[in-house]
């Protein structure tokens, strides 16, 4: 596996100091964009099919193991903050439960029969997608729960760092981001899972703004949850309509700093 081969241009990576550290690492991680950029075609068939299953009141659902699932915990996590949705539209299920997400737990990706009942708890239905993701593509809990949801006629997609990977064997969809070797041999936390956190980011993302949830480039359905989103609230307001900022304060005080029905307001009452 690429993902695991020793990288010959960090092999003296012990004798380095700081800066030339940081210098080999940027440069190593120039890869990504190239590799995301060759995949777009492939992440933009993803983001259509994760906005029609949003539009249909599915549900957008990642696996992983580890690293890759803690990044898939980390963007699911970040979507009803940002997009005002509910929590449960987004979901991330890890290998070794919620407790993964802060603590390696290293065995459980190899836990098949774990994966398929989390995957069972939670009731799929026909409008969800389920995205799997491995750097390795071999990862078993992640590829047993996308088989278990193919099976049941859900659209699934994989998204691995090493070509001709099981798990694209056993999804409707492959997304290839074929990132190397990486610096420090075998640590996919680094240019695999910078790849795969930035795939998930075009999808979600992506995903958001085909399904309404954005006006010109601004997250008009925000969660004013603390004042810095309070104060975002206010100049999205004041960016879409003619108010000021002390008539776009009172607008969405009286609106719940709900800036999509603040707006409303203004239409009504014009």
């Amino acid at each position: 596996m690429n993902t695991e081969a020793r990288n010959p241009r960090s092999i003296g990576l012990d004798k380095l100091n700081a800066q030339q550290i940081v210098r080999l690492m940027n440069e190593e991680e120039q890869t990504v964009m190239r590799v995301l950029q060759a995949a777009e075609a492939d992440i933009a068939i993803a983001i259509d099919h994760a906005a029609k299953a949003f539009q249909n009141e599915g549900r957008i659902i990642y696996i992983g193991a580890g690293t890759s699932g803690r990044i898939a915990t980390m963007d699911a996590a970040e979507m009803p903050p940002t997009f005002g949705i509910d929590s449960d539209r987004f979901i991330a299920i890890i290998a070794g439960g919620t407790q993964a997400s802060g603590t390696a737990i290293e065995n459980a990706e190899d836990e098949e029969h774990t994966a398929i009942q989390a995957v069972n708890a939670i009731n799929l239905t026909k409008n969800d997608v389920v995205i799997g993701i491995a750097a390795s593509g071999r990862t078993p809990f992640v590829i047993a729960a996308c088989r278990h949801a193919r099976q049941k006629g859900i659209w699934t997609c994989g998204i691995a760092n090493n070509p001709k990977s099981p798990l694209f064997d056993q999804v409707d969809h492959s997304i290839l981001i074929e990132t190397g070797p990486e610096v420090l041999t075998g640590s996919t936390r680094l240019k695999a899972g910078t790849a795969q956190k930035l795939v998930l980011n075009r999808i979600s993302t992506g995903a958001m703004v085909l399904s309404g949830k954005v006006i010109e480039n601004l997250m008009i359905d925000v969660k004013a949850t603390n004042a810095k989103l309070k104060d975002r609230c206010i100049r999205i307001l004041c960016d879409l309509t003619p108010t000021t900022q002390e008539e776009a304060r009172e607008l969405l005080e009286k609106n719940d700093w709900n800036v999509r029905a603040a707006m409303e307001s203004l239409t009504q009452n014009a």
